[in-house]
């Protein structure tokens, strides 16, 4: 367990690591069948302090575009955006393995441009891994990008980077045509050197089905309990958004708690009950 300090010059709480080391890929990539892999998204310096002790990987996710910037889709996300709240993420953590995605425009090209992006990632924010969307097409870019010793996410299914050419967000593999796809996908994904494998908004046989046939773990999202582990947007699963999608179960509504606070803050501001004694500074 993180214990934290406070720096008298910010007056925040820092990480004051524990003795222990951060989790590795190979022992991640070894809890195949064994103990499910516990993975949330992290995007800030805070966050990831209150979730580090609890994951096994924290993602800075490309869904940041939505959860934080306001954007309409993850495909206007920069690589400055991206290495920015992954820098972040990794200073407010010691233990979890940190991934960062790679977004749209940053890999497609060709595998050196790949390797040019993941290399900057990995550099500026001390990551250990980058997660990348596609699956055949992608195979020849993650056995690049492992090659050279960059750990690759992979991810297949409903890929958020290509809703213009899904036509939206609705759950795949509701076809036979569709089915064999994410299959073939995530068999290529894996023995191109994946480490780790996201299935996502698939049909619950087909991610039984990729979990059994991959040699890696498999994380999930709107998937299978019986993947090797699951993934959920933090933000989603705190109940910070009134409509999230149906795989989402919220553990808990800060979207409330927050507007609680803020209501009674308002008020005691408008009766000037606060600041009170206790905040004010008077002579001694």
């Amino acid at each position: 367990m993180s214990t934290f300090t406070i720096d008298s010059g910010t007056s925040r709480a820092n990480p004051s690591p524990a003795p222990g080391k951060r989790l590795t890929v190979p022992a991640l990539r070894a809890r195949k069948g064994a103990e499910p892999i516990v993975c949330l998204t992290a995007y800030t310096m805070r966050t990831a302090q209150l979730l580090d002790e609890h994951c096994d990987l924290l993602l800075v996710g490309d869904s940041l575009g939505q959860v934080i910037y306001g954007l309409p889709s993850t495909v206007p996300v920069t690589l400055d955006m991206m290495c920015a709240h992954g820098a972040a993420v990794v200073r407010g953590s010691w233990h979890a393995l940190v991934c960062v995605d790679m977004p749209f425009g940053s890999y497609e090209e060709s595998p050196e441009q790949a390797f040019r992006s993941a290399a900057r990632i990995m550099k500026e924010t001390g990551a250990a891994a980058v997660k990348l969307e596609g699956g055949e097409a992608m195979a020849e870019t993650i056995a690049f990008l492992s090659a050279r010793g960059i750990p690759v996410v992979g991810h297949v299914g409903l890929t958020p980077q290509a809703v213009n050419a899904l036509g939206g967000y609705r759950a795949r593999g509701r076809d036979d045509a569709e089915s064999a796809k994410i299959m073939a996908d995530a068999r290529a994904v894996a023995d191109a050197g994946a480490f780790l494998l996201v299935l996502e908004g698939v049909m619950e046989e087909i991610a039984v089905e990729a979990t059994k046939a991959v040699a890696c773990p498999t994380i999930g999202i709107g998937a299978s309990a019986q993947c090797d582990g699951q993934i959920l947007v933090t933000e989603d699963m705190l109940g910070l958004f009134e409509r999230t999608p149906r795989f989402v179960k919220k553990f808990g509504d800060l979207a409330g708690e927050i507007s609680a606070a803020a209501s009674t803050y308002a008020a005691d501001v408008r009766s000037r009950a606060f600041p009170g004694e206790e905040q004010v500074y008077r002579p001694k």
